[in-house]
């Protein structure tokens, strides 16, 4: 059983672009989301699914210097891109993080992936379905078969082939699905930890300055810790809201 992580990512975002590479602790974002994945205890390979444009070769260079699996596919369909990325590399549990969430800690990840490989008969597991962990530490995960069967039967639905696991929690009728819940010190679903504008960029460049030269292992426990003692940079992306899916 290969369990890989798959990150969709592009060079090209509307609200900001550029951001995977934007620097962190000296280092472009993409490069500290993959060593953060690395530390999984059960993630085999980190695959980089980005595109065949050229403004994306400088993400497959980072993926190269750090020594990730990458694949190229289209910019558009994100669904097709990711499915195809799995397969590549004969991946049998997709574990799905955006390339949004370049704080998120190993022990979210491994929550989500232990709750599947401890109950078999799931379809999909995530943490967001009821949101209880801040904004930037989504992960889920769901088998690369059932993936291609939502790929194949989803061909004119935009928002699908954008949101590559929508079809899972849009169809609870389908699938057994489940999800896992914050820990009650972690349960801050007001945080906005994601990179998504200049501004989350500027609180996400605030925690890594702070926490990763005493600690390149830090995890949310630190971040929630170091939040909750300067509430000024809680406030800065306060004032965000996030985009939907629909």
């Amino acid at each position: 059983m290969k369990i890989n992580a798959v990150v969709a990512t592009r060079m090209t975002s509307t609200r900001l672009p550029g951001k995977v590479l934007m620097p962190l602790a000296d280092r472009p974002a993409l490069a500290l989301l993959i060593e953060r994945l690395r530390r999984s205890k059960y993630i085999d390979n980190v695959i980089i699914a980005t595109t065949t444009n050229r403004e994306d070769d400088a993400v497959v260079e980072v993926a190269e210097r750090e020594q990730a699996i990458f694949y190229r596919g289209s910019e558009e369909d994100v669904l097709l891109r990711t499915v195809e990325a799995a397969e590549a590399c004969e991946t049998d549990y997709i574990v799905q993080v955006t390339s949004d969430c370049p704080l998120i800690d190993a022990e979210t990840i491994d929550a989500v992936i232990e709750r599947m490989v401890t109950h078999p008969f799931l379809d999909y597991v995530g943490n967001h379905l009821v949101r209880t962990y801040p904004l930037g530490f989504s992960a889920e995960i769901f088998r690369t078969e059932e993936l291609r069967k939502v790929e194949q039967i989803s061909k004119d639905d935009a928002a699908v082939r954008e949101h590559v696991s929508l079809y899972f929690y849009e169809h609870p009728e389908l699938y057994h699905l489940s999800n896992i819940e914050a820990p009650a010190f972690l349960r801050h679903p007001e945080y906005r930890l994601t990179l998504d504008t200049l501004e989350d960029y500027q609180v996400i460049h605030e925690i890594y300055a702070a926490l990763y030269p005493q600690n390149p292992d830090f995890n949310l426990y630190d971040i929630i810790r170091f939040l909750q003692c300067h509430p000024d940079i809680v406030e800065m992306n306060g004032n965000i809201k996030q985009k939907k899916a629909r």
